[in-house]
């Protein structure tokens, strides 16, 4: 009989269970082990592939169309550079085009790409709702359907039609900032959790990290604030200043949803007199952008982030594609979490400030499509 591995998730679920009963203190200690364990898994190298290793080959012949919701975000660029390489070395035709940041954009930016008539439809970075009436129109037609970002939860998408969502799970990303939290303050984080409820999936996020700092009996929500990406800009100077204000040195850490929010609080810190590298110290469950990296380089305003590894996703979502066109079912693979602190920061990729893991995935998947 096959023993399955226990992965760092499990082992946390086993650790929980067991604090069932044990006394308080026990239970603070436990809980303060869980999460050291957890971090320490997470800011490892990622030096080994734990994605498919077997899967149809190559079809022949296709062309896919990816369609992005705005170019000029970063996380989506990316992706559809991976996908285009990811193209490149599977032998089809990839198509981008650009939504340019609106519904109407993506709407017709969609239908431009029903227009060429592809084997396969990327959504790239919006939701697949929004989409509904198009997709179905495109899957009458016979194509083939995959998403990145495309909802809340990587998998199938069975009701939307589409074959596969790629994407981080956001429950892991979610305990793993807020387990960092915990293991930096030895149990004892006073924690103010930024979001923005225009987005589900950021406020999912956000109440999951706030949940997750109820075991930490030594540790403090002291605020949930709700405050549009959007308006980062205007409102996080103000804000910072004014949260500095209400809860002086009890305020120890924050977890962001996005690492947004800490382009424009190192202004008011200075002027609080803050020391640049905290507290308090500043924690992004998501993003792993230019700006966050270089913050967690020079220990100043970020000790860490959450990033997505946006070109390995793009050799996915070609992957996943592939399978579409085979009959077979998506591979279920979502890449696990990675936690970049100051420590691991040029690892990875991290010298081009992106999370490119040193995994081989690129080898992986062309042996797998016979390239």
């Amino acid at each position: 009989m096959m023993t399955k591995k226990l992965g760092a998730r499990d082992v946390a679920t086993l650790c929980m269970a067991a604090l069932i009963g044990l006394p308080a203190a026990a239970r603070a200690d436990d809980v303060l082990t869980q999460a050291k364990a957890i971090v320490a898994a997470a800011t490892a190298p990622a030096a080994a592939w734990t994605g498919p290793t077997t899967g149809p080959t190559a079809a022949t012949g296709k062309t896919v169309v990816y369609v992005a919701a705005d170019l000029r975000n970063g996380g989506i660029q990316e992706v559809s550079d991976g996908v285009k390489e990811a193209g490149a070395k599977i032998g089809w035709t990839i198509r981008v085009l650009d939504g340019q940041g609106s519904i109407s954009g993506i709407q017709s930016a969609f239908s431009q790409a029903m227009a060429l008539k592809p084997a396969g439809i990327v959504i790239g970075g919006y939701d697949v709702v929004q989409n509904a009436s198009s997709i179905q129109q495109a899957v009458a037609q016979g194509i083939k359907i995959v998403a990145w970002h495309g909802g809340p939860k990587p998998g199938p998408m069975p009701d939307q039609q589409v074959f596969a969502n790629i994407g981080s799970d956001s429950s892991k990303v979610a305990q793993v900032a807020a387990d960092y939290a915990i293991a930096q303050s030895d149990g004892k984080a006073g924690v103010i959790v930024f979001t923005d409820s225009a987005y589900a999936i950021a406020l999912s996020k956000a109440k999951m990290m706030r949940d997750a700092m109820k075991p930490c009996t030594g540790c403090t929500v002291l605020s949930f604030e709700d405050t549009p990406l959007a308006d980062t800009s205007t409102r996080m100077p103000q804000l910072t200043t004014s949260l500095l204000q209400r809860f002086g040195t009890k305020w120890t850490y924050t977890l962001a949803i996005n690492d947004l929010y800490y382009d424009f609080m190192g202004p008011s810190l200075i002027s609080a007199g803050r020391d640049p590298a905290g507290p308090p110290v500043n924690i992004s469950a998501g993003d792993g952008s230019n700006s966050a990296y270089e913050r967690i380089r020079s220990g100043q305003f970020q000790a860490a982030t959450v990033p997505e590894p946006l070109t390995l996703q793009g050799w996915q979502v070609v992957d996943e594609m592939n399978r579409a066109f085979a009959g077979q079912p998506p591979s279920g693979y979502v890449a696990p979490v990675h936690l970049v602190t100051a420590q691991n920061v040029d690892q990875d990729g991290g010298k081009k400030d992106i999370y490119d893991p040193d995994n081989h995935y690129r080898d992986a998947y062309a042996k797998i499509w016979g390239k």
